[in-house]
């Protein structure tokens, strides 16, 4: 006999809002569920879809986020609509906006993951890092990742954070986060989520450092901009490294040659976002002068897919669903090699649910080009969700 569903997953590509949640109401609604997370296409009138949600979704906590792409059932798509929906008894959850991300101060920070612990402790016995975990939305384009991702995961201690940086389809105009029945800009979600079930906190990436080295020698911290690389024009540096002229890179180098910082021993990417026309770089995460970057280059990202997983059914059984923030990088090396088949067969063999990104939050550390993930199990870990 299966076990009770704790968890359903559903993933729309009807083009109009209204119908867009109907299909997702109609696979997620359950009399006992109560946390829903979704992620949409930056293409959907956001009036229309919150007033949806608002009305197919009364009484349950609903949170998501705009992105550069959706995965779930439909595969990686783009102009979807796919969520999760979490059931109680099995699922206890609260969640909380930080809005005014321009104004941030740590101690908001450090107030709201907080207030939300409070609040969990008062509903559950003995939470912990081993039934509690942190999922985390913000803006993309707040430039303010790092401090958020750094004062939580502060608050929060040895229970464990993942997040994503909402998108907009790489147009970089504005990009939305939803709580409260509503999209905020300039903002972020966090959820905190207790629950009875087995689950892993991961994350994986396909890069290895090179010998090369890149040194920022003049940037804007404030505005992720490097206008030197090694005391020469920065887009014209990292071209020359990589092998190609500067007028032609792209958002394609940028996935296949990113630069990688080493923090604690460990290599975490510093993805570029744009080379501009006056030969400077934007990146995704923080930068600042004095920097020592690595080129790197990838392994297969197939087979690092493969791998990760395995590690994850060999822990805790068969995912009944992995909730992921993967970069959208990752989903242009995916096409641009032609991978995109073989990773979706992964991902839904896996029942992979989530979004591309502009960055990924792992722990406290705001992230490029790297798929940070919850992965959760079955009560029985012997057994499979159907």
């Amino acid at each position: 006999m299966s076990p009770r569903k704790a968890i359903r997953i559903a993933h729309s590509c009807l083009a109009d809002p209204q119908r867009a949640v109907e299909e997702l109401a109609l696979g997620l609604q359950h009399a006992d569920t109560t946390l829903v997370i979704f992620f949409c296409s930056n293409s959907y009138d956001r009036t229309v879809l919150a007033s949806e949600i608002r009305r197919r979704f009364q009484g349950i906590q609903v949170l998501g986020c705009t992105t550069s792409g959706e995965i779930g059932g439909a595969g990686l798509r783009q102009q979807s609509l796919v969520g999760v929906g979490f059931s109680a008894p099995d699922f206890i959850a609260t969640s909380g906006l930080i809005p005014n991300l321009q104004q941030f101060r740590i101690a908001e920070g450090h107030a709201l993951a907080n207030e939300l612990l409070y609040g969990l402790q008062d509903r559950v016995t003995h939470l912990n890092a081993e039934n509690c975990f942190g999922f985390l939305l913000i803006d993309g384009l707040s430039v303010r990742e790092e401090q958020v991702t750094h004062a939580i995961q502060d608050a929060l201690g040895n229970i464990a954070m993942i997040g994503g940086s909402a998108a907009d389809d790489l147009q970089f105009h504005k990009t939305y986060v939803y709580c409260e029945g509503d999209f905020h800009a300039d903002s972020a979600v966090l959820l905190l989520v207790h629950t009875s079930l087995p689950f892993k906190i991961f994350k994986a990436q396909h890069f290895e450092p090179t010998a090369e080295r890149l040194v920022v020698t003049l940037a804007d911290a404030r505005r992720r901009v490097v206008y030197e690389i090694n005391g020469l024009p920065a887009a014209s540096e990292y071209a020359r490294l990589i092998g190609v002229s500067a007028d032609a890179l792209s958002p394609a180098h940028f996935a296949a040659a990113p630069v990688v910082v080493s923090i604690d021993g460990n290599y975490y990417v510093r993805a570029i976002r744009s080379a501009n026309q006056d030969q400077s770089l934007t990146f995704y995460c923080a930068i600042e002068e004095g920097l020592v970057l690595r080129v790197a280059l990838g392994v297969d990202p197939i087979e690092s897919l493969q791998q990760v997983f395995a590690e994850i059914r060999a822990e805790i059984g068969q995912p009944q669903v992995v909730v992921a923030c993967d970069c959208v990088l990752r989903k242009l090396e995916l096409v641009q090699r032609g991978l995109t088949a073989q990773a979706e067969q992964i991902l839904s063999d896996n029942r992979v649910i989530g979004f591309n990104t502009y960055g990924e939050q792992f722990r406290g550390v705001h992230v490029n080009q790297t798929f940070a993930a919850v992965a959760i199990g079955a009560v029985d870990r012997c057994g499979e969700d159907d």
